[in-house]
């Protein structure tokens, strides 16, 4: 295993252990072998096989993101970012993404395209949540990410038949050969040879899984030594349809089965009973939350284009819930989502404590990392794996750079990104992805998109076209009216 030196580098965002807190070091050494970190610090005097000048660089840990669509997100580019059913809590889960969306054999371009995205922002770890499909491991290994498989798993889809009710298609033979299907994906992942992938178990909403496909997901997750994550508290809708079925919350009803705990990663875990746009005072679900252990995989841009956002990502960590970042929606970029965590949340709550750079940054990286259970992440200290990005000093967004995480997350963001290694491999150099076929992905992306909006009229339920569903910023015109002539 070689030994790499990346010296004198202007900071390092380094793990202070004993702290537990990151910490800055400045005109320090950075050195991994082989995939793992062995010195942070200054004057590293060991042999090495490369040394690197970090003069002008900042080093910063790997983003782990813990929440993530990328098999379809990129084909709603165009489509979804400010249009939401208005009379089903303005969410587009229920006439929107289920037009949308792609074909399955299209998944597989969509994926590159959204990876090669979070890599140039700095992610090292992605959760992807996909259903299985041949061939998605990998395409995931293949991309040089650290990656966790979450294949999503269920037993009823949602639909509406006239806009402003949803029902749902019950279908268990279906949801027991779903299940089959992602627990094959999840032992291939753990099993793969670049050592790089990990698993979820993931039914994948709450109301559209059953209480025994719940307990059956986490007893297998718990065989397996991995968490479950499942859809949870994200749109009024589903809080209502528990409710309506159970008599209880979507926290009070995961609790009540048994699942509601440790093991637990909620995504989004936003509507809870006293969100104001719940206001349901006859639970206690934060209290809940908190004393379960469970997790929150947080995603701030897709509920910020509906209108919502959690309350918040500051209360969340303040009184000790284990919350992350994850990027449910294009563009993938990880530095915008963690600055807009920050600006929800104050917004939000009208208190700017509430959503610290600290708060954010920590999710994206020591709060994914404690979700995933692996310690070796999401920080810089010796024995960590190797997963970190350089950022470029120089670059005028990060000018001046008084303080250099608030200058990367405010102003420069992914831009001054240059170069990102992955266990101890270098997967973006000067701000190119060196292990995806960019142009070849988007090809097939765009593609896929094309061929998915021509039949939009066949699913919707009112046979409407993409355009009278998600209507352009402009109408169209052949041409303007002639100008009268210059006199």
């Amino acid at each position: 295993m070689k030994t790499t030196k990346i010296a004198g580098l202007d900071h390092v965002v380094a793990w202070d252990e004993a702290e537990q807190r990151h910490v800055y070091l400045e005109n320090a050494d950075f050195v991994f072998k082989g995939n793992e970190i062995v010195h942070v610090g200054p004057g590293f005097a060991g042999p090495v096989d490369t040394t690197i000048d970090g003069k002008g660089m900042m080093v910063i840990p790997g983003f782990v993101n813990v929440h993530s669509h990328p098999f379809s997100e990129p084909a709603n580019k165009g489509l979804t970012e400010e249009y939401g059913s208005d009379k089903l809590g303005q969410s587009s889960l229920y006439e929107y993404l289920t037009v949308f969306g792609l074909n399955p054999e299209d998944a597989g371009p969509s994926t590159k395209v959204a990876l090669s995205e979070l890599l140039k922002s700095g992610v090292t770890t992605i959760t992807d949540l996909s259903m299985s499909r041949d061939g998605w491991v990998d395409d995931l290994a293949a991309t040089g990410i650290r990656a966790v498989v979450c294949p999503m798993m269920r037993q009823g889809v949602w639909y509406t038949k006239n806009g402003h009710t949803v029902e749902y298609a019950w279908d268990e033979k279906a949801g027991e050969k779903a299940f089959e299907n992602s627990m094959k994906t999840i032992d291939a992942a753990m099993k793969h040879p670049s050592g790089r992938l990990s698993a979820m178990a993931g039914p994948a909403q709450i109301d559209t899984c059953r209480e025994g496909f719940f307990k059956e997901a986490l007893q297998e997750a718990k065989k397996r030594g991995i968490p479950m994550q499942t859809h949870a508290c994200q749109a009024v809708v589903e809080f209502y349809e528990m409710v309506h079925r159970h008599g209880k919350t979507p926290i009070e009803w995961l609790d009540s089965i048994g699942v509601l705990g440790p093991d637990l990663v909620i995504g989004h875990g936003i509507f809870l009973n006293d969100h104001p746009q719940i206001h349901y005072p006859h639970a206690h679900d934060f209290e809940m939350l908190r004393d379960s252990g469970a997790a929150v995989a947080h995603c701030p841009t897709v509920f910020a284009r509906r209108g919502m956002t959690m309350n918040s990502i500051g209360r969340y960590m303040n009184a000790g819930i284990t919350v992350g970042i994850g990027t449910d929606t294009f563009p993938h970029n990880m530095v915008d989502e963690i600055r807009l965590a920050c600006y929800l949340a104050r917004v939000y709550t009208g208190n700017y404590k509430m959503g610290t750079t600290q708060h954010a940054f920590e999710a994206a990286t020591v709060g994914g990392a404690k979700i995933l259970r692996r310690p070796d992440l999401g920080r810089l200290a010796p024995g960590c794996k190797a997963d970190f990005s350089l950022v470029d000093m120089s670059h005028p967004y990060m000018q001046p750079a008084h303080e250099p995480v608030r200058s990367l997350i405010y102003s420069a963001s992914e831009r001054a990104i240059r170069h990102v290694y992955v266990d101890g491999a270098q997967v973006v150099r000067d701000s190119k992805v060196l292990t995806v076929d960019v142009e070849a992905a988007t090809a097939g992306l765009i593609e896929g998109q094309r061929k998915r909006l021509e039949t939009v009229s066949q699913r919707d339920w009112a046979g409407r076209t993409a355009d009278q569903l998600s209507p352009p910023v402009y109408g169209t015109k052949e041409r303007l009216p002639q100008t009268r002539p210059v006199t």
